[in-house]
């Protein structure tokens, strides 16, 4: 299956409505986002939850790791640019990353074992 790219002002308009925290920069043909976390694991378990998405989704994002964030970048490669499918696992990934609890029977961990930093 091919998707097309998708105009620049689609992307900026779905990124502003859908996804707020990601962007779209200039010089680069793809849409991309940083999570600051609270240290190197907390990287690696973001870095690995993406990339369970993305496998589940025959998707290969750039995902950069640091000790304390994880940058990726989505683009379709094949298409050379940013298609609905980099849409789609964005708003996949924020939703597990950005999990939060609902004050029900999953409780947030201690501020010291947090995953992601406000």
């Amino acid at each position: 299956m091919t998707t097309k790219i998708l105009d620049s002002a689609i992307v900026q308009k779905r990124l502003t409505e859908e996804l707020p925290e990601w962007q779209a920069p200039g010089d680069n043909p793809c849409i991309q986002r940083t999570f600051s976390t609270s240290g190197w694991k907390s990287s690696m378990l973001v870095a690995n939850a993406i990339g369970y998405l993305a496998e589940a989704g025959w998707h290969h994002p750039e995902i950069v790791i640091e000790y304390g964030s994880v940058r990726i970048n989505l683009t379709t490669h094949s298409e050379g640019g940013v298609t609905e499918k980099d849409l789609v696992l964005a708003k996949k990934i924020e939703d597990l990353i950005c999990f939060q609890h609902d004050d029900g029977v999953l409780q947030a961990p201690p501020e010291k074992y947090a995953v992601l930093k406000d």
